[in-house]
């Protein structure tokens, strides 16, 4: 299974951690788009807004399958090696989830403050593909059906110039 990571490209906690997958990863199991291609997040059909609510994880394969915030870090590790028993004994602690999500949010509203910020927006080795010829997509990871909590319209390809 593949997975498109949505990242905030200025941010330094965020394109450290994509720089760190793309170490361990090597392209096989993530791609990555900056939330500032905003090329690209119009073919996923995802806003400005959308964004402010943390990173987005989408399945390549079935890419109605979204998570976002703490759901898609969690989706992230569950892909790492024993991902899946950290995962598990992070989910069979009672209460722990609870503030997995508020430490996100906390993360997510001051990583600037706390982390910095980039002057440029940081360009992953492993782009997600972007393949709109003759305003058609052919890459099934850029012709999405849109899920409900971000958007519902149709996914179109930019009009080539």
């Amino acid at each position: 299974m593949s997975y498109t990571i949505i990242y905030d490209g200025t941010c330094n906690l965020c394109s450290n951690l994509v720089q760190f997958l793309e170490t361990i990863d090597r392209g096989q199991r993530f791609v990555y788009v900056p939330m500032q291609d905003e090329q690209a997040l119009v073919q996923w059909q995802i806003t400005a807004a959308d964004c402010q609510l943390g990173m987005i994880v989408i399945n390549n394969q079935q890419p109605q399958q979204r998570w976002q915030g703490s759901a898609a870090v969690e989706t992230i590790a569950r892909q790492l090696p024993v991902g899946d028993l950290v995962m598990a004994a992070y989910r069979g602690i009672p209460g722990l989830k609870y503030w997995g999500d508020k430490g996100y949010e906390q993360v997510r509203d001051h990583r600037y403050d706390w982390f910095g910020r980039r002057s440029q927006v940081y360009q992953s080795n492993y782009p997600a593909p972007m393949d709109c010829a003759e305003n058609t997509c052919s890459t099934a990871t850029f012709a999405p059906p849109a899920p409900e909590s971000l958007s519902s319209v149709p996914p179109e390809c930019p009009t080539p110039s």
